[in-house]
């Protein structure tokens, strides 16, 4: 063999180091990202306190709290002022549909101890038509309160310091991608990293109630709007649709 084929020969297998050294870089990314695979014999250790629980799977609820309601205004305001009138019992069906859903999960997880959600009980008890609807309202449900909830949280903090505004995208992108990779390395992680805020939140909204009420003692202070903008006109109809839009935002 020559000098000339040894570069030949070589080029293939330098080739394949290289390849086996970027597959290297992104399982050593994904293993820091998402942790270990675990069998399924480990599924016992990954089960959650009620502490840890509260944060993973009621975060939902939870969070709409902070922006339901203003959610819920900006689209009937956008169409008519006489939306106002609607935000109470807008609320009042949210709630309402709320504590269908608790009283629903408690007979679930009555007659399912070890594990069933929404479309293992529609299946069984339905047919599995029923169960896919299920799972489908689900899958639809989950993309709207990560795209809600994630955009509500980056106008409040573009509202705060606004110099932020044209980081609006950038910055949403982020939290959606910081939230897969929690929620990527498994439920007791979930939980130990939503626990704290979640229980801030919680904390937070109580006080926030106690201060209000204690400054409605003395007359309760209104909100001042120096340059508000235009909303829609006072007789304007607001249909089937923009009430179920506004349902859906809160």
């Amino acid at each position: 063999m020559t000098g000339g084929q040894t570069p030949q020969a070589t080029t293939p297998a330098r080739r394949w180091r290289g390849r086996a050294h970027v597959a290297n870089a992104l399982h050593t990314i994904k293993r820091l990202l998402i942790g270990r695979p675990r069998a399924t014999r480990q599924a016992r250790a990954t089960e959650l306190r009620k502490l840890l629980a509260l944060p993973v799977f009621s975060a939902d609820p939870l969070s709409s709290v902070a922006y339901a309601t203003e959610q819920a205004m900006i689209v009937l305001f956008a169409v008519s002022i006489a939306g106002r009138d609607l935000i109470l019992p807008l609320s009042g069906v949210i709630a309402a549909l709320l504590a269908i859903v608790v009283v629903s999960y408690r007979q679930t997880v009555r007659a399912y101890t070890t594990s069933g959600g929404a479309y293992a009980v529609a299946k069984d008890n339905l047919g599995t038509t029923a169960g896919l609807t299920a799972a489908a309202a689900l899958m639809i449900d989950y993309v709207l309160t990560v795209a809600v909830s994630v955009s509500a949280g980056v106008t409040a903090v573009t509202s705060a310091y606004t110099s932020l505004s044209a980081l609006a995208v950038p910055m949403a992108v982020g939290f959606v991608g910081l939230l897969t990779a929690v929620n990527l390395r498994g439920v007791r992680e979930t939980g130990l990293a939503f626990a704290a805020p979640t229980y801030g939140f919680v904390v937070a909204v109580l006080v926030m109630i106690v201060t209000g009420a204690a400054e409605c003692l003395n007359g309760c202070p209104h909100a001042s709007v120096p340059d508000p903008k235009p909303i829609g006109p006072e007789g304007a109809a607001i249909g089937v649709f923009v009430l179920l839009h506004a349902f859906a935002s809160g």
